[in-house]
């Protein structure tokens, strides 16, 4: 009978081949070893810096050049196993939503966060459990962690030029994860060919222009950026290429043509919760924060805090709706947070424009009379301005040919 050999009697290769192992047992999709050091990818990160392309994420700036070696952020990595798991969902049925608004993909189910964390946990555990001195650090979309480059490495994928990591079998629809190690594993080789060729169909489709150059992307003009990390008011010259995206955007990844064929997640975890998918902005517009928190909690839309939701829904409400978004636009021109004020008044001029603005301006117009704040005022000024003018009643034509009516405007008061 054979017996297990001592766990001292464990190679660096075989540990690497276990962990690797491990990882596809604990339902990892792609596996791999990086060695800590990041000196090229940090030299880019630090050009896009330079441009100021990470606009308000203020904590990439913080200590960057943490980013450069995984010891920086662990001194005792001695390499890095670097994991992927997919999180797209089956294709949605068409949606019954009045007014239907978009969400990422990767929000339709759970936060991610935590629960990948977990995993690599247990990952570790089990490494333990053959090497009771290894020891490491787990880190999930949390740290100062340059993921898809160190994935890369790791001979995951490549980066493409919407800057994603592909993989040619199951694309790009991928949650990251890393775990730190104390042992000096051997890398596998890194990722080099890149299989994007001359195809340039995320560039093309962005529709705010975000991705400037092959993998490069201008954070402020992406949608993800607009509708989750941006604090404020979202630029008036983006807020109609939105479109009804609320909660970050896909577009990038689903004319992808490796995304064509790829398999929807197994992770139960990520399957679409109920009335998160393809929501009514209608019905969106009309929340308090009580009910925002319910249908929301444990996903990633709780990022976009309660204004910065409000603020989305109305844009995305002001780009795809007509005569039925006015009413519940003019609520939320009343609303407590000056965000959703703002954005409400924008949206009602859009539509206002669409439809004509006899039904919309007598609510600007009267909101104004009464709104104390500054920047509320100047959207409601500027949505007004935006608005078509009254039309003229319509002239009738006597007998012997004279007009009546006075000629003056109709009011729609």
């Amino acid at each position: 009978m054979d017996l297990p050999r001592p766990v001292a009697e464990h190679s660096p290769a075989e540990l690497a081949r276990a962990a690797k192992d491990l990882a596809r047992r604990h339902g990892f999709d792609l596996a791999g070893i990086a060695p800590p050091e990041l000196e090229e990818a940090y030299d880019r990160y630090r050009e896009w810096l330079g441009l100021g392309y990470e606009g308000e994420m203020a904590y990439l700036r913080r200590r960057p050049e943490v980013r450069s070696d995984l010891r920086r952020v662990w001194p005792e990595t001695r390499s890095a196993l670097v994991v992927a798991i997919r999180y797209r969902s089956e294709e949605a049925l068409p949606s019954p939503a009045l007014l239907p608004g978009k969400i990422a993909s990767y929000a339709h189910g759970g936060d991610y966060h935590k629960f990948l964390k977990k995993r690599l946990l247990r990952l570790l555990r089990d490494l333990k459990e053959l090497d009771p001195g290894m020891d490491g650090r787990s880190y999930v979309d949390t740290g100062p962690i340059l993921e898809r480059n160190l994935a890369v490495r790791a001979g995951l994928g490549w980066q493409g030029k919407n800057s994603l990591l592909l993989h040619r079998a199951l694309g790009s629809y991928f949650f990251l994860g890393a775990l730190l190690l104390n042992r000096p594993l051997p890398a596998d080789a890194p990722f080099a060919e890149e299989h994007c060729g001359t195809c340039a169909r995320c560039i093309e489709a962005c529709p705010t222009g975000a991705i400037v150059a092959p993998g490069v992307v201008d954070a402020r003009r992406c949608i993800s950026y607009l509708t989750i990390e941006l604090r404020g008011p979202m630029p008036r010259e983006l807020r109609p290429l939105v479109g009804a995206h609320f909660f970050g955007c896909d577009i990038c990844q689903e004319v992808c043509p490796w995304n064509a064929d790829t398999p929807p997640a197994s992770e139960p975890r990520f399957a679409p919760r109920t009335g998160v998918r393809s929501p009514d902005l209608l019905d969106l517009l009309e929340m308090d924060e009580e009910a925002f928190a319910k249908r929301f909690r444990g996903t990633p839309v709780m990022r976009s805090r309660y204004d910065g939701f409000l603020r989305n829904v109305a844009v995305a409400a002001g780009n795809t709706g007509g005569g039925e978004a006015v009413a519940p636009l003019m609520r939320a021109l009343r609303h407590r947070e000056p965000l959703a004020r703002g954005h409400a008044a924008w949206a009602l001029g859009r539509i206002g424009r669409r439809l004509g603005g006899d039904a919309i301006r007598p609510g600007l117009e009267g909101r104004l009379a009464s709104e104390p704040h500054p920047w509320v005022r100047e959207e409601i000024e500027l949505a007004l301005g935006e608005l078509p003018a009254f039309r003229l009643p319509a002239l009738q034509e006597t007998a012997s040919g004279h007009e009546k009516g006075n000629g003056t405007p109709h009011s729609s008061r």
